[in-house]
């Protein structure tokens, strides 16, 4: 296996523990319209986007009014509801260290994402940084993936996705980019193995070092 130049990373379950404020807004979402869902239900919807999961739970006529709730109420409560799993901050640093491109590729509005990763102090880690837009234009995260692909930083860079659910690992496939799993987060490796990821690590520091060994970069790679 050749090694990577660079990675992308999924957010929620990845790099954030989000589930937390994402639970919050779904279920304050889920009030304004009379429903109720218990968070064994809600776990599904950590990770895709929004509105394939309100369509799971709403009437197609009630999705982008719910969307616009609960972006509204993720804004207000998200922040002190998000915590940074433990040893990131120094996992990015280390792969841009290495000579890594290191960018985000996350079903979470970009508006959104970058505010939460600079709250962290995380935003400068990162060579791009890709989301969902607030319309439907760019709402899928096999539409962001391939977005964030497009940068010139990413030109001719050999790249691999890191994400925790069957989704990323999909997504990552549409796109032709071999996947990791990062089994700390909301996936499990019963979800995860049927898309043959290169690898399953449980923890964050496991996972530094699996890209570390990985990797083919030397900072007179980097552009």
């Amino acid at each position: 296996m050749r090694g990577f130049q660079a990675v992308l990373f999924d957010l929620d379950g990845t790099l954030f523990d989000s589930a937390p404020g994402i639970f919050a807004c779904f279920e304050y979402t889920l009030e304004q319209f009379g429903k109720k869902a218990d968070r064994e239900r809600l776990r599904r919807f950590l990770g895709p986007p929004l509105r394939d999961s309100f369509a799971q739970l709403l009437p197609a006529e009630q999705v982008e009014r719910a969307i616009e709730i609960y972006r509204a109420r993720y804004a207000e409560v998200s922040g002190p509801l998000t915590r940074v799993y433990p040893g990131v901050p120094e996992m990015l640093t280390a792969l841009r260290a290495a000579g890594y491109t290191v960018c985000l590729a996350t079903s979470k509005v970009r508006y959104m994402a970058v505010r939460l990763l600079s709250e962290k102090g995380l935003a400068d880690r990162f060579d791009y940084i890709g989301g969902s837009t607030s319309d439907a234009s760019l709402d899928t995260k096999t539409a962001v993936m391939r977005h964030v692909l497009a940068q010139p930083c990413l030109r001719g860079r050999r790249a691999v996705m890191v994400g925790d659910r069957d989704n990323d690992m999909q997504d990552a496939a549409d796109c032709g980019l071999p996947a990791v799993g990062a089994l700390y987060g909301y996936g499990s490796r019963g979800e995860l193995e049927p898309f043959s990821p290169l690898a399953m690590l449980p923890t964050v520091e496991e996972l530094c070092g699996w890209l570390l060994r990985h990797g083919e970069t030397g900072k007179q790679n980097r552009t």
